[in-house]
């Protein structure tokens, strides 16, 4: 191809767009070189050698976790980016920044209200991951191990459990195996060896801020598969849960309801509860207490701190309040009792009235559905017109009838501390019930004014 002469570049005819090579008119070669020029890139995205450390550190978290070696801002930086699905073993003990156990809460369960747990998401996360295993935990199948080795890690965050079921051995019925529908002894008893559940002995006297426990033995959901069997708290189980509970010292709250808990289950209990050093609350409700049992509770009253039982729904009748009423008299600690659903019918409910002459410490009963009539209300009204500790008492659904209202009445005329007292579906007079509503509710408001007048301050 002809060159043009050096007077006539303008006119030159342009050659390709960045050629890698030219010639000049003295015929030596030149170089030209581009750069495409790309708005977005800028030196700002390239990462600083201190991210791509922490990146690092992050991505090998597992193989070296060196987070309590960095800085404050730098170790926040990290946990950012650590995955929620890193082994407990290593994050338990190094990670304590709420922000990546509310992310671990958030990504397993739907519901988290983490002021049930103190305002700690790690608290909650170990709580609730501690309750699955032992909800799903099956005898005999289950390693135990799984449970032990956890201890070390959840230890300093557990204050409380709820379990609300524990699962029974797998066990082949060899009766249906061999076609024998006969109802021995010995079925009787190869049952029983197969009922037991988890031991909770090893595990929470392994928790020392273990402060609230609560437990029914049963199965939940368990739908075409439902034998009586599933929902036995039998004599080993109890034995156990005795020991475990007598050497947990820092336990507060024990909550055994909806558990079969019969009389000499109670008994058991009772013994190993009754010189608790910190044991403040008691429930025991929708099980199968009768007087024997409540005969054993009453002394716990009189022998320990206890300031809140709970007997909901069991089988007491007269003589079991009148045991519980003995025990109250000699209480100076109970503030809340609850015999609902219950027999105690008067005998039991003029005891417990007759205890509370004396008593200075209770502060709620409550008495509903006990087949109570006038007796009890008799009783009752000279309480009223002594007691100045009683704050709330229920009467519903009894027969205190139309005399037992005037009584109740009668014994109020004077009372200046009584805020509550629930006489529905208990047979009063309307007149009398409207009387009767007048002076508590003025007693409410009477305490409600003199707690805005002289509020509670805290020491600093």
């Amino acid at each position: 191809m002809q060159q043009p002469a050096a007077g006539d570049r303008s006119r030159a005819i342009p050659s390709p767009p960045c050629p890698p090579q030219a010639s000049l008119v003295d015929g030596s070669l030149y170089t030209r070189r581009c750069i495409t020029e790309d708005p977005s890139w800028s030196l700002v995205t390239v990462p600083h050698l201190t991210e791509l450390c922490l990146q690092h550190i992050a991505h090998n978290f597992e193989k070296n976790p060196i987070l309590n070696y960095l800085m404050p801002e730098h170790q926040k930086k990290v946990v950012d980016r650590l995955s929620t699905n890193l082994p407990l073993t290593v994050t338990a003990n190094i990670v304590s920044h709420e922000d990546y156990w509310k992310r671990c809460c958030m990504e397993r369960w739907q519901v988290c209200d983490v002021s049930n747990y103190g305002g700690s998401w790690k608290r909650m996360f170990f709580e609730r991951h501690l309750e699955n295993i032992l909800k799903f935990f099956i005898p005999n199948t289950t390693n135990p191990e799984e449970v032990l080795e956890l201890i070390p890690l959840c230890k300093a965050y557990v204050q409380k459990l709820e379990i609300d079921q524990f699962l029974p051995p797998l066990w082949v019925d060899q009766r249906k195996e061999s076609n024998d529908l006969s109802d021995t002894e010995d079925d009787a008893e190869l049952g029983e060896v197969y009922t037991h559940h988890y031991d909770l002995k090893d595990l929470i006297t392994s928790l020392p801020h273990l402060q609230e426990l609560h437990l029914t033995y049963g199965v939940k959901s368990c739908g075409m598969n439902f034998e009586w069997s599933l929902f036995n708290f039998t004599e080993l189980d109890c034995s156990n849960l005795a020991a475990a509970v007598k050497m947990c010292r820092n336990l507060k709250v024990f909550k055994l309801t909806q558990s079969k808990v019969d009389d000499d289950k109670i008994k058991l209990l009772a013994r190993n509860l009754q010189h608790h050093p910190c044991l403040l609350e008691l429930d025991l409700s929708h099980n199968l207490i009768r007087d024997h049992g409540a005969q054993a509770l009453g002394k716990l009253i009189s022998h320990s701190k206890l300031e809140t039982l709970n007997l909901c729904n069991n089988q007491i009748c007269h003589a079991g309040a009148q045991a519980l009423a003995q025990g109250l008299a000699e209480s100076s600690t109970l503030t809340s009792l609850n015999l609902r659903l219950n027999f105690v019918e008067d005998k039991g409910g003029e005891a417990i009235g007759r205890a509370l002459l004396t008593n200075t410490s209770l502060k709620s009963l409550h008495l509903g559905s006990n087949n109570l009539s006038e007796p009890t209300a008799a009783v009752f009204s000279q309480v009223l017109a002594q007691n100045t500790t009683l704050t709330s008492i229920n009467f519903s659904c009894n027969h205190l009838g139309l005399d037992g209202g005037k009584q109740l009445l009668k014994g109020l005329a004077n009372n200046k501390t009584l805020t509550e007292l629930d006489l529905r579906h208990a047979e009063v007079e309307q007149e009398t019930d409207f009387l009767i509503h007048g002076i508590v509710w003025a007693n409410r408001e009477a305490a409600r004014l003199a707690s805005l007048q002289h509020p509670t301050t805290e020491p600093l």
